[in-house]
């Protein structure tokens, strides 16, 4: 066998040709792999027949009836309109009754809170009538020690008054301010107060009005 010398420039030739030989294949199995990854065909999905079949048959009717319910449009909230509710009068007697139990039922029946059209914020209430307002009577000892202050922002703008005070001077605002603590303090509060009308007396120049008397317990 005769050694065929070969130079020093021949053998590294070989050698990058060899290496460039399998750093290509390298390259192309590599991208062919990207490139197949790709595209690999889709599975295709099952036919859902026959579990929709099954679950037909494992569902009671009454349970599917019931799902098939919330798919409908529900019912819309209902809200009056004040120029539609229909207006009445009540006459309500505070001889003898509690100043609370009495403001609480006006302030119920200005406000429309009885009815099934209440709206909170529509005036849906009636107009109130309360006579007798000077009999009105309070509990324990609050004809003495309570008392109602008001001042007028200036200086000795301050007055104070227990209800025995304003029963003799003015015993309508007794209830009137009862009934005005128990109703929103806004603009739909103010339209409501201008419905209650409280007199000292029986009397009273609502009787075209035909009012209803309530009763209170």
């Amino acid at each position: 066998m005769i050694a065929v010398p070969v130079t020093l420039s021949e053998s590294l030739g070989k050698r990058s040709g060899l290496a460039a030989n399998n750093s290509g294949k390298k390259g192309r199995k590599r991208s062919e792999g990207l490139h197949n990854f790709h595209k690999t065909p889709a599975i295709p999905a099952a036919d859902p027949t026959p579990l929709l079949e099954a679950r037909r048959r494992l569902t009671p009717a009454a349970i599917a009836r019931s799902f098939r319910a919330f798919s409908r449009p529900f019912m819309k909230t209902f809200s009056a309109k004040a120029s539609e509710v229909p207006r009445k009068w009540w006459l309500i007697d505070a001889k003898d009754q509690v100043l609370g139990r009495v403001a609480v039922k006006a302030a119920n029946l200005l406000r429309g809170k009885e009815k099934s059209v209440f709206t909170p914020h529509v005036d849906t209430g009636d107009f109130v009538i309360v006579v007798n307002a000077d009999k009105v009577r309070v509990t324990g000892k609050k004809e003495e020690q309570k008392s109602f202050m008001s001042f007028s922002g200036y200086v000795g703008g301050h007055k104070s008054e227990n209800v025995r005070a304003r029963r003799v001077r003015h015993p309508e605002l007794l209830i009137e301010r009862a009934v005005r603590g128990m109703i929103p303090h806004n603009r739909l509060g103010r339209s409501v107060y201008r419905k209650l009308k409280v007199y000292r007396g029986e009397d009273h120049p609502h009787a075209a009005q035909q009012p209803s008397a309530v009763k209170l317990r």
